[in-house]
């Protein structure tokens, strides 16, 4: 949404801020967790960030969808998957001009990267967030159905 109101700035700093939002609760939880559980402990943190995003409390448990914060997850948990996961949004966004569908398809992708490198206890953290952010998605992806969702560039 902030990116079709035509204010980058605002867009920006809302993407910079919950994607580090999603790698700080994942880098403290495991620095914090130590050698032997410091893995675990970021994922779990990851997962609480992530479920704090979408249901925070001081907006009456109605936040964001998630998308940004699961991909600062996703750059602690495995830069290089982030990045494919980036990339992929970047080509769906480009063609397709909905932001919607990129973050819907990227989120798809990432647990299925996880799994094809061998994280398989990431690549489940990810699929529990990838049908979280459908969930959140359920209105957009009703829109994308009847054509009525708006695209990047496109006013608000």
């Amino acid at each position: 949404m902030l990116l079709r109101t035509g204010r980058i700035g605002l867009a920006a700093a809302t993407l910079i801020a919950d994607t580090l939002k999603g790698t700080a609760a994942v880098l403290v939880a495991s620095w914090w967790c130590g050698q032997d559980h410091g893995q675990d402990c970021g994922l779990i943190a990851g997962l609480g960030a992530f479920l704090g995003h979408l249901f925070p409390v001081w907006l009456k448990f109605k936040g964001g969808k998630g998308i940004a914060t699961g991909l600062g997850i996703l750059l602690a948990v495995s830069w290089q998957v982030a990045i494919a996961v980036m990339i992929i949004w970047l080509v769906i966004a480009a063609a397709s001009r909905y932001s919607s569908l990129a973050s819907l398809i990227a989120c798809a992708a990432a647990p299925v990267l996880l799994w094809f490198i061998g994280t398989p206890s990431q690549a489940l953290l990810f699929l529990v967030l990838a049908v979280l952010a459908f969930i959140m998605h359920r209105g957009n992806i009703a829109r994308l159905m009847n054509g009525t969702e708006g695209k990047i560039g496109q006013k608000a």
